[in-house]
């Protein structure tokens, strides 16, 4: 498939996603989000791809925001299914994706664009980068996950004092308070995250895998997060990579996983 708004490369195990839409700050439109949720989901079904980096084009933003023109004049049933569509089609996907995502946070992230980062399982912000849920000063809510993801990211007071002021924040204040991983210069940005992502390449993809779905369902409502870590630990017995990962250890060599 050809995309409009979105670039992506591949080297080894490791792929990018890189938002480019420069001219609008790389806000998210309904196009960008379809491609978006179409290229997430070719890579996790190819068997090679390990690890996803996911950024934004230039270095003034990684995603500014949710692009307004689109939804000004919505309706309250419109804005309910903009909503639920926008969760279940990417930022809900992103979050429960096999892969492991990390979010090269590159410039601005600001409403929908910190709420896609957030839905990344790691993420990393160049020293420039600003973040903020500004949504209320146009008279909404995030409406992506923020008002859920943030509080359990860096806690209900600051998030909700972060929301409520629609105020933004500094990558060191990010840092601070546990909303990303790590902080690097602009130019070390992309080669930090392709570090992690080498890191991650090294284990078992069937592991790896279960671990998101095991650490996902402690904020599910519904779901116990201890019971769903029993199972998942119980499920990897049954894999290919387990037999190579114990066998590997016991010969004392490196192991070669597949992902089965």
């Amino acid at each position: 498939m050809s995309y409009k708004n979105i670039l992506i490369a591949k080297e080894h195990n490791i792929a990018s996603i890189t938002i480019n839409r420069p001219e609008k700050l790389n806000a998210l439109n309904k196009v960008t989000i379809q491609e978006l949720h179409h290229a997430f989901s070719e890579l996790e079904q190819n068997q090679d791809t390990r690890a996803i980096i996911l950024t934004g084009s230039g270095q003034k933003a990684f995603v500014a925001g949710a692009d307004i023109a689109e939804f000004a004049k919505f309706s309250v049933e419109e804005g309910i299914q903009l909503s639920a569509q926008g969760q279940e089609t990417l930022f809900n996907f992103v979050e429960n994706l096999k892969v492991p995502v990390i979010a090269a946070i590159n410039g601005f992230a600001l409403g929908g664009g910190l709420e896609l980062a957030m839905a990344c399982h790691i993420r990393v912000a160049s020293d420039n980068a600003k973040m903020g849920l500004p949504e209320v000063s146009l008279g909404v809510i995030p409406g992506y996950g923020g008002t859920q993801r943030l509080p359990q990211l860096i806690g209900k007071g600051r998030a909700l004092e972060m929301i409520l002021s629609a105020g933004m924040v500094s990558a060191e204040e990010a840092y601070r308070t546990g909303l990303v991983n790590h902080v690097v210069s602009v130019d070390e940005l992309v080669p930090f995250c392709i570090e992690i992502a080498q890191k991650i390449v090294k284990n078992s993809p069937a592991a790896i895998s279960m671990a998101i779905h095991a650490v996902n369902a402690n904020y599910k409502e519904g779901e116990n997060g201890f019971e769903t870590e029993i199972k998942s630990f119980g499920k990897c017995f049954g894999t290919v990579d387990f037999k190579e990962g114990t066998k590997a250890f016991l010969e004392k060599r490196k192991a070669v996983f597949t992902g089965e």
